[in-house]
């Protein structure tokens, strides 16, 4: 029996939309798009098919809300699975699966190059939090929605993300000064 299943996956070799090649933008969209649309599908059907509901959840990125110069395809992927999730909420909640996704922003992992860092020692200004999150933070925010604590949520995107989304287009790692903080 599939009672939760977590959609984790992604890639990075983006280029600026000028540059990118057409295998370049196939296997980014196949990898953060494709890949993901088998797999919950998959597990929507084991899902329903056993009759007893269950979880879905998508790890998305910020950059399913927001986007980001020079990263088109993994924008466009990450849009389209933002899609994804919604749409299959819709249809699955009749078979009490919650679909759902978490779109973290920088965390510390071996993709971000801090695999070995503490992310509260990583100094981030163009973070409202002022780091990078933990891969702890993302596991937390799934773990509630596989819990029936979350049981009425569904087609929901969950930033964890330490306040960049409120930055708008302009936040991110490429800020190197805290002086946007004191703009009156």
């Amino acid at each position: 029996m599939l009672d939760v299943y977590v959609n984790n996956g992604g890639t990075g070799d983006d280029a600026p939309l000028l540059e990118m090649t057409l295998d370049q933008w196939r296997h980014t969209v196949s990898v953060d798009l494709d890949g993901p649309f088998v797999l919950i599908q998959r597990a929507a059907q084991r899902m329903a098919a056993a009759g007893n509901g269950g979880r879905i959840i998508a790890i998305t990125s910020v950059h399913e809300h927001q986007p980001r110069v020079g990263s088109s395809a993994s924008d466009a992927a990450k849009h389209g699975l933002g899609g994804l999730v919604k749409t299959a909420a819709l249809e699955l909640g009749r078979h009490g699966i919650t679909v759902d996704a978490v779109a973290p922003g920088e965390i510390a992992t071996p993709m971000t190059g801090m695999e070995d860092q503490d992310p509260t020692e990583v100094h981030r200004p163009g973070v409202p939090l002022g780091r990078p999150g933990a891969a702890q933070e993302i596991a937390a925010v799934v773990a509630f929605l596989a819990s029936p604590a979350a049981s009425s949520v569904t087609g929901a995107s969950w930033p964890v993300d330490g306040g960049m989304l409120q930055m708008g287009p302009q936040g991110g790692s490429h800020i190197t000064s805290d002086d946007w903080r004191d703009a009156g």
